[in-house]
């Protein structure tokens, strides 16, 4: 029997144990608190359709929190008049939301410090800031689900580089995943990173040349197969004694290595600094010496690679030969799944979205739209859209640092990300394109402590993260540091007005904003209590403590 994983990490749980002690004319974040009765704070359900609407204010919600960064009240509102179909079919039609470098980013002196961190903060800010406010967010929302698996980290590379990734993956969000594996192949982020433009063979010509294994590997264990072979629901295939198979081996990998080798940064008209000397707004081309390449004939996952085919007919063999294994869909029908659903999806989930995977129904293979529709419009995503009791004990995923900073931002209706006394960018244990490792935050396998059951993000809940959320940071510093945050857009003063009205005002505008209006009675009697009995602090302080309080529970913590 599987064991539920969604338990109460240790700190939490007292957060938890705290709760047992003892109409607004506002704009935006107390708007909806008075919804005609449709949400219903203690029941545990939601009432009907509002008219003229296609979902329930709570369903709305529910959605916003797997298509976006975090519930607005304009995107639930909009998800609620539109439905979920006709929401993605807008979100479809959306320009991309690029990252876009100014020249002192993409050119400066990398052995100057302060040049380096002015242009890292540049790009931590424009990326919180689209995370924040972009009207794309779906899009987004895919990028990143991407990058959790397919990361190239700014440890390794500099800040313009890693804007180029990021404007890789929105580009390729809504794709096919074929196109997006022969351009991330030859990106000149991911060729630096994982060193595949040091990829050459050894040869009488240049004897110290040798193949580099590294993009080789990952590609096929991290972005694409896997080590072993898979069903198309995501079980294992094993042999006739238990044993799993194994995707490949070290030949494919070699052989893979020699088929990706010759490609080169593209040359620069004018000489390049040494902060873009890979030139990382322009795909790598094939290198024009011959020796370059690897010419002969190669065996790869058990497809022929005849003698005699340069780099780029070579490479497009090697998508085909990765496109046409059977691993790949449900491969990436998982990580997608658990990125935007739930950590832990069926069996049958994963191979209802792997067979669209394999075919949209007219015969493409990788149609990135179809099959982000088939994992959100699956039953297993929608089935607790009508009732919070509704789904299953395991379903549902953890908020791992960076949506918890997020949607705790875009609930207050921040524009731009927070920032400390000295002005610098305030990010979540979980630094946004800062991965240690090629293999991201967490790997999709990770599991549970005593448990079977999938759940990644359970990793990054430490006791420095978890001390954070309890210890009132990083809101804190909208009144810590007020000077430095005034421009973000924070309705603070908003909350404490609410506040200094009404605890049950503020309660209930809390509860519809972050809690979907089903706010644990237990909470929503003991921030009401706290309210009344805290008498310290500015109305913003004591608001902003109030709300901390609240998103630390894991009625916050845990998307169901």
């Amino acid at each position: 029997m599987k064991r539920v994983f969604l338990r109460v990490p240790a700190l939490i749980a007292a957060a938890a144990l705290l709760f047992g002690c003892g109409k607004s004319t506002d704009s935006e974040f107390a708007s909806g608190t008075q919804e005609k009765g449709i949400l219903s704070a203690s029941a545990g359900q939601v009432a009907g359709v509002p008219n003229g609407s296609l979902l329930t204010p709570y369903a709305a919600a529910r959605i916003a929190d797997q298509v976006s960064f975090g519930p607005t009240s304009a995107l639930t509102a909009e998800l609620t008049k539109k439905g979920l179909e006709a929401w993605i079919t807008d979100q479809y039609a959306l320009p991309v939301s690029l990252m876009n470098a100014p020249e002192w980013v993409i050119n400066f002196d990398t052995m100057d410090l302060v040049t380096y961190m002015k242009a890292q903060r540049y790009v931590e800010e424009s990326f919180y800031g689209l995370l924040f406010v972009a009207p794309d967010q779906l899009r987004l929302r895919v990028a990143w689900a991407l990058y959790s698996f397919i990361p190239v980290s700014a440890v390794k590379v500099q800040p313009y580089t890693a804007v180029e990734h990021v404007n890789l993956l929105q580009r390729h969000a809504f794709g096919n995943y074929r196109s997006f594996l022969k351009e991330l192949s030859i990106h000149p982020a991911m060729g630096f990173y994982l060193d595949n433009n040091q990829n050459r063979p050894t040869s009488s010509e240049c004897p110290n040349c040798a193949p580099n294994e590294n993009y080789a590997r990952e590609l096929l264990q991290l972005f694409t197969l896997g080590v072993v072979k898979l069903n198309l629901d995501g079980t294992t295939i094993r042999d006739s004694k238990g044993k799993p198979i194994e995707t490949y081996d070290q030949e494919d990998v070699e052989a893979l290595a020699k088929a990706l080798t010759g490609w080169r940064f593209a040359p620069s008209a004018t000489k390049l600094p040494s902060s873009n000397w890979l030139n990382a707004g322009y795909l790598m081309e094939p290198e024009p010496w011959r020796h370059a390449h690897d010419w002969n004939a190669k065996l790869i996952l058990g497809v022929n690679f005849p003698a005699g085919r340069d780099a780029a007919k070579e490479l497009d063999a090697v998508v085909d030969a990765l496109m046409n294994h059977p691993n790949i869909a449900p491969f990436v029908s998982l990580r997608l799944i658990q990125q935007l659903v739930t950590s832990d999806p069926s069996p049958a989930y994963i191979a209802r979205v792997g067979q669209i995977f394999r075919n949209n129904g007219s015969g493409v293979a990788g149609d990135m739209k179809a099959v982000i529709r088939a994992v959100l419009l699956d039953p297993e995503a929608r089935r607790g859209d009508a009732m919070v009791a509704s789904n299953t004990a395991e379903f549902g995923k953890f908020r791992e640092p960076l949506l918890w900073y997020t949607a705790a931002a875009r609930g207050l209706g921040c524009k731009k990300p927070l920032l400390d006394p000295e002005g610098m960018v305030v990010s979540p244990t979980q630094t946004a394109l800062t991965p240690q490792t090629v293999f991201g935050f967490y790997l999709p396998t990770d599991r549970a402590p005593g448990s079977n059951l999938l759940a990644p993000e359970q990793k990054l809940l430490n006791t420095e993260e978890l001390t954070r959320r309890l210890g009132g940071w990083p809101l804190s510093l909208l009144t810590q540091a007020p000077s430095v945050n005034n421009e973000v857009g924070c309705q603070i003063d908003e909350l404490g007005r609410i506040l200094e009205r009404s605890p049950k005002e503020f309660t209930d505008a809390l509860n519809v904003r972050y809690f979907r209006g089903v706010m644990p009675p237990l909470l929503r009697s003991s921030i009401m209590d706290l309210a009344a009995r805290t008498t310290w602090g500015t109305p913003r302080q004591k608001a902003l403590t109030l709300v901390q309080f609240a998103l630390s529970s894991p009625s916050f913590g845990v998307m169901k």
